[in-house]
């Protein structure tokens, strides 16, 4: 038997997760909200913005760098569902995430370097790049690099 067998990974054998996924409900013919963004004459899931701010500050307090994704996420229009932040020591930095209905905004800084590494990712209407600004504030960075990414494009 080989290992996928011996997992229960094989179509022959029966497993509690393949009876699980099996019995998922199809949406096929159902009227469901495609997400997807239309923009420039392209199709796709949606916009990840990297965001690397250099010489910044404030980037050893998690409560303020909550307060700060959540704001930009509400300037970019996105939902907030929850956030969870993690402030590691001794030097500091913090890693967390603002998960919203559109997607994402994470962060992971050191401050030791006085550097920040942001992920922005938005489908639907919201406009990630309207959150820039608002990090801008918050983080007072003396040099912002973006990259910006369309995920999902459909061809």
């Amino acid at each position: 038997m080989n290992a996928l067998a011996q997992l229960g990974m094989v179509s022959e054998l029966p497993s509690e997760n393949q009876t699980t996924i099996a019995n998922f409900p199809s949406y096929e013919g159902e009227d469901r909200k495609d997400y997807f963004v239309e923009r420039d004459g392209m199709k796709y899931a949606g916009t990840h913005l990297l965001v690397d701010l250099w010489g910044a500050t404030n980037l050893a307090d998690p409560a303020l760098i909550d307060a700060a994704l959540r704001s930009a996420a509400v300037r970019a229009g996105a939902t907030i569902l929850h956030s969870h932040f993690h402030h590691f020591t001794p030097n500091g930095g913090v890693s967390g995430v603002v998960v919203l209905a559109e997607s994402h905004i994470s962060i992971h800084t050191w401050p030791e370097r006085d550097f920040a590494a942001i992920d922005i990712f938005m489908c639907g209407e919201c406009d990630p790049h309207d959150a820039i600004p608002v990090l801008r504030a918050a983080f007072h960075p003396d040099r912002v690099d973006l990259d910006e990414q369309r995920r999902g494009r459909v061809f």
